[in-house]
């Protein structure tokens, strides 16, 4: 099931490049291959999804380097790093930045495939998060102001006897308007509105 992902592989060495990508593919993982850091750079666009494996030693910006670049940009993609030299220290910085794992050449192909797997599980759940806020931020543009200023009282824990007299409201309209919101929003509990309210922050 990764085919709704991709994998990808950013190598300067172009044996490694083939090598990954005709490993992964007959196992029926997508990939993209890059050259460089800076060529994967240049093409990612923020829709991207899946896994990214970087090899730590390349001609220019190596891998490290390109990791810090992509968590600058706000890029969510899990990063597994590759290394022929691997070392202690470089691992640990690398996990730092919150690489989901750090594999030697040559690679142990259980591991990798382990490694990948990880990856886009990770990468999944990141995915639907940002669905499932998108999906929230849509629902609040649809509140009225007014519902809007009752949503906010409600998630103070303000009672609705006490909302409508600060809000020049009899508590009946209150109530009215706390119902179509919480149909509007699909919750139907304070605890629900709370946590979709925090997104209009």
């Amino acid at each position: 099931m990764q085919h709704d992902l991709t994998v990808f592989i950013v190598d300067d060495d172009p044996a490694v490049r083939d090598a990954l990508g005709l490993l992964l593919g007959v196992r029926g993982y997508r990939t993209a291959v890059f050259g460089s850091a800076e060529a994967f750079l240049q093409g990612w666009q923020a829709t991207w999804s899946g896994c990214l494996l970087i090899d730590i030693r390349m001609s220019g910006m190596d891998g490290l380097a390109l990791q810090r670049e992509l968590i600058e940009r706000g890029c969510k993609i899990p990063v597994i790093i590759m290394s022929g030299h691997g070392d202690v220290n470089t691992a640990r910085t690398a996990f730092k930045a919150d690489a989901v794992d750090f594999l030697e050449k040559p690679f142990d192909d259980a591991k990798l495939i382990a490694a990948i797997d990880e990856a886009l599980t990770r990468a999944r759940s990141v995915r639907s998060e940002l669905q499932r806020r998108s999906q929230s931020a849509n629902l609040l543009s649809e509140l009225t102001p007014r519902e809007r200023e009752v949503m906010q009282l409600v998630v103070l824990g303000r009672h609705n006897r006490d909302i409508g007299p600060a809000l020049g409201i009899s508590v009946r309209t209150v109530e009215v308007h706390k119902a179509r919101l919480m149909s509007k929003l699909g919750v139907d509990n304070v605890a629900d509105l709370v946590r979709i309210s925090m997104l209009d922050q």
